[in-house]
Parts: C-alpha cells; sequence; structure tokens
C-alpha cells in the first residue's frame, strides 16, 4: 500500500501546486507574499512526504528516508505555528484583530523555537498505523502542544477580516479536532494532508483581493485625473497667454 500512497502524496502535490502557482499570480501587494506562498508549501510538504512513504515500504534507502521525516516533521510541527500567523498578521489592516493575530504569532514563534530544539535533541521515529504515518515524538506529544498549535494556526486564520480566511481557519479547526479524536496518531500527517487539500480556498481570497487592489487602483487614478484637470483649469484661468503661447 505505501506505493499507492507515495503516488497520492505526488499527485496531490502537482495539484495544489498549480494552484499555488496561480495563486501567487494574483498577489497585489508584497505583504501578500508569505501568505500566497501556503498552497505551494502545502504543495512541496506533501511531495515530501511521499518520499516518506517510499521509505516505509523500503523503495529509498533509510537515510534518505530520515531526511524526509526530519523534514516533514519540522515544517508541520516547527514552522507552521509561527509562519501562519505571522502570514496573517502581514496582511490584516490594523485594528484590534490586528493586534490578536501578532500576539498569536509572538507565542507561535515561542511554540516553533521551543519545538524546533525539541525535535533536534530528541529523535523522531515514522512508523505506519492503520495506513495512517505516524511521526512519533516524546518531545511534542502533549496536550499542551497541541492547544497552543491550535490557537496559533487555526486561530490566527479565524481572525482574519477575510471570509475565506476564515472559513478556511474553521475548516482546519474541524478536521484537527476529528482528527485528534479518532486518529491522534495521525495528527501531523492526516492535517497536513487536508490542510494541503482544502489550500486552494485560498486562491479565491486572492482573486477577491486582487479584485479590490485594482479597484482602488482605478478609483485612485479617477481621482489624482481630476485633480490634475482642476489644476490645469486653474493655471489655464490664471496665465492664458502661457497656454496660447504653447500653441
Amino acid at each position: 500500500m505505501d506505493i499507492y500512497f507515495a503516488v497520492l502524496n505526488f499527485t496531490l502535490s502537482g495539484a495544489i501546486g498549480l494552484v499555488g502557482i496561480l495563486t501567487l499570480q494574483k498577489v497585489s501587494t508584497p505583504n501578500e507574499v508569505l501568505f500566497a506562498l501556503l498552497p505551494l508549501l502545502f504543495a512541496l510538504h506533501q511531495f515530501d512526504e511521499g518520499f516518506v512513504w517510499l521509505g516505509m515500504g523500503g523503495h529509498i534507502d533509510t537515510r534518505a528516508l530520515e531526511i524526509a521525516a526530519g523534514i516533514f516533521v519540522y515544517y508541520a510541527q516547527g514552522l507552521l505555528p509561527f509562519l501562519i500567523p505571522l502570514a496573517i498578521w502581514l496582511i490584516e489592516k490594523d485594528g484590534y484583530k490586528k493586534k490578536l493575530v501578532g500576539i498569536l504569532a509572538i507565542l507561535g514563534f515561542g511554540l516553533a523555537v521551543y519545538t524546533m530544539y525539541g525535535l533536534s535533541t530528541v529523535p523522531t521515529s515514522v512508523s505506519v498505523v492503520n495506513n495512517t504515518l505516524y511521526y512519533k515524538n516524546p518531545w511534542t506529544e502533549n496536550f499542551y502542544d497541541a492547544g497552543i498549535y491550535i490557537l496559533t494556526t487555526c486561530g490566527s486564520l479565524m481572525l482574519s477580516s477575510s471570509i475565506a480566511i476564515e472559513l478556511f481557519g474553521l475548516l482546519n479547526l474541524i478536521g484537527l479536532v476529528v482528527i485528534y479524536i479518532f486518529r491522534p496518531y495521525g495528527f501531523t500527517s492526516l492535517w497536513c494532508l487536508y490542510a494541503a487539500a482544502i489550500s486552494g480556498l485560498l486562491y479565491f481570497y486572492f482573486v477577491e483581493r486582487r479584485i479590490q487592489f485594482l479597484q482602488e487602483l482605478k478609483t485612485k487614478k479617477d481621482g489624482i485625473g481630476k485633480k490634475l484637470e482642476q489644476e490645469l483649469d486653474r493655471l489655464k484661468k490664471a496665465h492664458p497667454k502661457l497656454f496660447t503661447s504653447r500653441l
């Protein structure tokens, strides 16, 4: 079965990667780049887990399996709790929501440092339980880490002013809770697979944001054009000879 799950990961990675590229093309401001990268990062993450499945089936050597599993766990458990709230903070408009997301980003950074230290000092084992990859590390397997993880990732998404991002956060929260209840050993693997699969929702945020950005740009352009016309009319009335001489 390992080879089939590897193919599934590689296929999903390709589909999400395409959505990720399309999402990046809709970026309007530099602050949106990090958030727009998320679907592409999820795609690369699933591509990496495809190699973990190949390693579990003995199709690649042990060292390659260790590297692939290490990359997967560092990103999933170590980087995401900080990366997601930071990305939301960058695109959120000034206000109380931005401040709350900023607090979650700081909390996520602390969790990321704590988790990465643990992952670098305590070995992570990988096994297959009920056709699910189980990334086991005693350092991170506790209720407190899981709670802070959910708060920083899903919490920051649900605080967004965008309906599309809020929906993405709500669906992730539902998915995390369901996985944690029924397959806690698959918390890392299954949630990342699920989050990657629904990350296409973020594309609609950038389409919405692109339309809004272009409308604002057009409004500003029209406003500047009117001001220029008014200024030219004023100057023409004040100095008519100058305009006549140029003709």
